[in-house]
């Protein structure tokens, strides 16, 4: 891979000197974020969509391609619309599974056809408020967009954060909202299955030099005493690229080797495979033409675990190292699977038979763009969504879009534990039904910003933002977050004091779906 096809997070546009005043500023053309500039722009309003990348779409477009469903009745209005427009690509009627390409180009033709023209390459350097609103956002590269409504749809709340809205970063304790998911956790030690297949199933020699504990532990291991079970901390569950990859002789690309490859990040992975675990292949997932969704699996796998916590308050530089981070870090990990000779070769054959897609993220030579932001800032507003709600223990009379995945967190440490070497932090736990998502949650506290809604960085526990958190609703909340907005520019109130009951209609009006009948028959 040359350095022109180098993947990078920080890529501003070049200098403007351009200011733009519009109805609505959406800050991220994320899958959520395009859903509400589309909406937006189809219901009359002047919309500018930025985005700080040069790709949009997201995780939808960046190879996150098996979408994650907890239950797919609980998808309706644009959300379910793209998925239809994707299948009519491939001649069904929807499809849930596609080739990041794919969906590019629908949100692309999409965006085309409701007039929206993304501003790429922006991001937020300052944010003008007064009287608790935001007047305008200027970004780096000197753009400034003043709007009546602004929508942060980014994954990292950087708008949300510059405007002065509480938010948090990490795991709260469980005491905080009283959970019993939240804060460290080691699932193999509450008598659980072995974290789902992501938990060393041996005892393995965390040490640099096997035996020796003088040589230090290896790379990334937290020392005995830095577990306490269900303790609160600014860790975030890891970041990994979704790779598509093939084994179709016609586009494959070999692994590239990495410059600066570190043979040291990867003697884990090797002590692991000694054991004879054998699952590498698990989670290549097939999307279509022979292309997969590729995620992490396994106890040592694509999430480069602990290396992520300083991203969500980081500044774009500091984020760009650890990007890069990232990058490395991942295609050493492949590289070596696919051709090291101390790589068994039950693994290491038949992984060199895949590469990745020559026609697939072209302008990166096959590597994704987008790195995988499972969790970053998180809003605290009025109403913070926790793993009551998940489980169906507490319902909101609010809601406007359905969770309904698992409660998920990937690892967000490697720790030693007495005297064994654990990953810690996965989460895998089930909710009963799908559940409500407060509109109280999507928007500040009331006095704090009337005119900003947080589609993604909603108000939510770790533990409960680990189930809300999927794509499909990202972009409910986005269509939520600018129906709201034309509500609440029509109606001259802050955000926070839209009637739900005229948000509601609007929402039920497109086949937005925010309750399940089971819960409304019940509550009514």
């Amino acid at each position: 891979m040359t350095h022109a096809q180098t993947p990078s997070y920080f890529q501003p546009a070049p200098r403007v000197e351009e200011a733009l005043s519009v109805d609505l500023c959406v800050y991220g053309a994320t899958s959520g974020g395009i859903i509400a500039a589309i909406e937006a722009a189809e219901r009359g309003l002047s919309v500018a969509l930025l985005h700080p990348g040069r790709h949009i779409g997201g995780l939808t477009t960046g190879g996150l391609g098996m979408t994650d469903i907890g239950n797919k009745h609980a998808i309706g209005g644009k959300a379910r619309e793209f998925y239809e427009r994707v299948g009519r690509h491939y001649g069904v009627e929807i499809e849930w599974r596609f080739e990041p390409h794919v969906a590019s180009d629908v949100f692309i033709g999409w965006l085309q056809d409701a007039g929206v023209r993304p501003w790429l390459g922006q991001y937020v350097d300052s944010c003008a408020t007064c009287n608790g609103r935001i007047v305008s956002l200027t970004t780096l590269s000197g753009l400034t967009v003043s709007a009546a409504m602004f929508i942060d749809a980014s994954y990292e709340g950087d708008l949300m954060a510059r405007a002065g809205v509480s938010h948090t970063v990490g795991r709260e304790d469980n005491t905080t909202y009283g959970e019993t998911l939240n804060g460290a956790l080691i699932m193999a030690l509450e008598g659980s299955p072995i974290d789902e297949g992501h938990q060393f199933e041996h005892a393995l020699d965390p040490y640099v030099v096997a035996g020796d504990p003088a040589s230090g532990l290896l790379p990334g291991i937290q020392p005995e005493g830095s577990y306490r079970r269900g303790v609160g901390d600014g860790c975030v569950q890891a970041y990994n690229f979704r790779m598509c990859l093939t084994e179709r002789a016609d586009i494959r690309v070999p692994f590239p080797k990495p410059e600066g490859y570190d043979a040291s990040l990867y003697v884990l992975l090797k002590r692991n495979l000694a054991t004879g675990w054998d699952e590498a292949f698990r989670k290549f997932d097939a999307v279509r033409n022979g292309k997969t969704d590729t995620n992490n699996h396994g106890p040592f796998s694509t999430d480069n675990i602990g290396r992520n916590h300083a991203y969500p308050n980081a500044g774009y530089e500091e984020r760009e190292r650890i990007f890069q981070e990232h990058v490395r870090y991942q295609q050493g990990l492949m590289w070596c699977l696919a051709n090291d000779p101390e790589v068994p070769a039950r693994i290491r054959e038949p992984m060199s038979t895949w590469g990745l897609c020559r026609d697939e993220f072209t302008a990166t030579g096959g590597w994704p763009h987008a790195l995988y932001i499972r969790e970053a800032r998180r809003m605290v507003s009025d109403v913070v969504m926790t793993e009551h709600h998940c489980r169906g223990v507490e319902t909101v009379d609010d809601p406007v879009a359905l969770g309904a995945y698992n409660m998920d967190s990937h690892h967000c440490r490697r720790v030693i534990h007495e005297g064994r070497l654990w990953n810690e932090g996965d989460v895998q736990v089930r909710v009963p039904r799908p559940y409500g998502i407060s509109y109280r949650s999507v928007v500040p506290r009331a006095g704090e910003c009337s005119n900003l809604i947080v589609p993604f960085c909603l108000s939510a526990s770790h533990v409960a933002f680990g189930s809300i958190r999927m794509e499909p609703v990202f972009m409910g909340i986005g269509q939520v977050a600018a129906i709201a907005a034309q509500l609440a520019l029509r109606g001259g109130t802050p955000v926070q004091e839209v009637p739900y009951a005229d948000l509601r209609r609007e929402l039920d009006a497109v086949g937005l779906v925010a309750e399940w009948p089971e819960v409304a028959a019940t509550s009514r």
